[in-house]
């Protein structure tokens, strides 16, 4: 199977990270770049209580504003049952929920145990889909937690199979602090696919040490063929100040043509958009391929 699908996340896992705010119309063109290089799969925005992120605060703007596309799904990561409510509100078909494999980051992030984590999206889920509404997951710091090191297999296992039970139709496993290696992606993916298809398995990994593109070929090898990143490599690590954060969207797609792997992504429109937001924010993105576009231009 050569095809791989691919979630751009920048406009909320990256953006959210982002010490100024964008501007919603930045937000919004951004969004419409995005859709119109061929990503069919972006996650637009966050409705998690704007006190504990304000940077998007503008949901519901920016999703008002946006050209809804009908080969273009739109998500946004929801905490609760009220962010269901807005989510529901701006129309949107599908929903993230989150939560992480280490106890502590589970504690810190969502101030709730994993065990009193699991009913509160079991409701989430059970409501986003009498509306409707299909629902992802996200599992944090499955290859390494801040606070904890080395994080168990089975962890992740018990996470990911309570979140499918809910009847999230993917989940995503993250390597929250950018930690990991092909070596541990190869061990843990190995043993989290011999009870789930790899259908239902995604990638979401950091470059913040380097190994971002590596561990997602690690990743192929086991079989999954969707991954998260960001365009030009928007996030960071709130864990490692000024480290880089998401895997890049041009990069990855990038590395995967040259493996003669499908992605129905338009390198050079990915790359304008990743040009665009590196101008709103005024400062240089780590993607690349971006910088390596713009070096090119400038010649």
């Amino acid at each position: 199977m050569n095809n791989v699908q691919i979630v751009e996340v920048g406009p909320r896992d990256g953006l959210q990270n982002e010490k100024e705010i964008v501007p919603v119309e930045a937000k919004i063109q951004l969004i419409n770049k995005l859709a119109a290089s061929g990503l069919k799969r972006v996650e637009a925005t966050s409705f998690v209580n704007p006190k504990w992120i304000p940077q998007l605060a503008d949901a519901e703007e920016v999703l008002q504003g946006i050209t809804r596309r009908t080969d273009v799904t739109f998500s946004a990561l929801v905490p609760n049952l009220r962010g269901l409510e807005r989510a529901a509100a701006s129309g949107l078909t599908e929903i993230a929920l989150f939560m992480s494999a280490s106890e502590s980051h589970n504690q810190k992030n969502i101030n709730k145990s994993i065990d009193d984590t699991f009913p509160i999206l079991r409701e989430v889920a059970r409501e986003a889909q009498a509306l409707g509404l299909r629902v992802r997951g996200y599992v944090s710091t499955v290859f390494g937690c801040p606070y904890e090191g080395r994080v168990p297999v089975e962890n992740s296992r018990r996470v990911t199979h309570a979140l499918l039970e809910m009847g999230v139709y993917e989940v995503s496993l993250g390597d929250t602090i950018g930690v990991a290696t092909p070596k541990q992606v190869h061990e843990i993916i190995g043993e989290l696919v011999k009870d789930v298809t790899t259908e239902r398995l995604a990638g979401h990994f950091h470059d913040t040490r380097g190994t971002g593109l590596a561990n997602v070929v690690a990743a192929l090898h086991e079989g999954i063929r969707t991954f998260d990143s960001s365009v030009g490599g928007l996030g960071g690590c709130p864990y490692a100040p000024g480290a880089a954060g998401n895997i890049s969207t041009e990069d990855l797609v990038y590395m995967l043509h040259g493996m003669d792997y499908e992605t129905g992504v338009d390198l050079d429109l990915v790359t304008l958009a990743g040009a665009y937001i590196q101008e709103q924010l005024g400062r240089e993105l780590t993607s690349k391929v971006l910088k390596a576009s713009l070096a090119a231009r400038s010649v």
